[in-house]
């Protein structure tokens, strides 16, 4: 069969994207709108609902399933974007085998789904990328944390950086074990965020406000802050000291929290947690 190769910066690569739900959309805008500007986009996604509400781009063309893909379909990289629980079905279909020998990259952000149970599936000559995104990529300030296998080359390994960083930023390891970490921080900590909305809401209940004003000053101030300190040059730890002064009601909320038994063992469990769950995850 006719091998692909390396898509130009002109040209820009063929995607196959597999699934289009609220993390596939996201990706596929951030592509079409962004900087890395694909050649042609095909996309399988099972829902007519879905599939009506695709941009109308004449880069993009839509599928239903992955045996409706055209016999000459060349792709560059094949995305894999469906709930880690549909991936065994998926990587069941015959066609991904000709995507490996056209020598396709296959970019996957299905949680827990490790380059080993790819390669069982693919192929140990397939190029495999392992990507670890969150949920706030759906408003372009993810953070995603990649994995490629040793048949995986610079150029695949740019472009697939290139595919994340239309939906926030971009992070490499090289030890795929530091994945069950990156999983339990940026996978789940977004939950984290949103229960101290929830629990510095209570909080304030508690002291006395009103509901509604307590919701709308923790959801607020938990916004706020983290949008200083995206924008902001100086550390976090900076940036916490610029708002304690001594003596002050910031110094004495933060000796509850820095005490020894505060929150930063609080968290070094929560996160020990959901990092041995990712383990036990990937093994299964």
């Amino acid at each position: 069969m006719t091998q692909t190769t390396a898509p130009s910066a002109a040209s820009g690569p063929r995607l196959l994207l597999i699934g289009c739900g609220k993390m596939g959309a996201a990706l596929l805008k951030g592509w079409l709108d962004g900087a890395l500007r694909p050649r042609a986009v095909a996309i399988v996604e099972a829902s007519e609902a879905a599939r009506a509400a695709f941009p109308q781009d004449d880069r993009v063309q839509s599928y239903a399933d992955l045996a409706a893909l055209p016999e000459t379909l060349a792709v560059d990289f094949v995305i894999f974007a469906v709930k880690p629980q549909q991936m065994d079905t998926v990587l069941g279909a015959a066609v991904l085998q000709r995507f490996v020998a056209q020598k396709s990259c296959f970019l996957s952000i299905a949680a827990g789904k490790t380059l080993s149970y790819f390669a069982s599936h693919l192929g140990d000559k397939a190029a495999l990328v392992r990507a670890m995104p969150n949920t706030p990529s759906a408003v372009g300030r993810g953070m995603t944390v990649l994995v490629a296998n040793g048949q995986t080359d610079g150029v695949q390994r740019q472009i697939c950086a290139g595919l994340l960083q239309a939906v926030g930023q971009v992070e490499w390891v090289q030890d795929e074990d530091l994945m069950d970490a990156v999983t339990a921080v940026s996978g789940s900590g977004p939950a984290y965020v949103f229960y101290l909305i929830e629990a510095l809401a209570e909080a304030g209940r508690q002291a006395g406000l009103p509901g509604d004003l307590a919701l709308k000053l923790s959801h607020a101030t938990v916004c706020g802050a983290g949008e200083l300190a995206y924008r902001a040059t100086d550390s976090a730890t900076t940036l916490r000291e610029n708002v304690t002064s001594p003596g002050g009601t910031t110094q004495a909320a933060l000796d509850i929290l820095m005490a020894e038994e505060g929150l930063q063992p609080l968290l070094n469990r929560t996160v020990g947690a959901a990092t041995a769950r990712s383990r036990v995850l990937g093994a299964s």
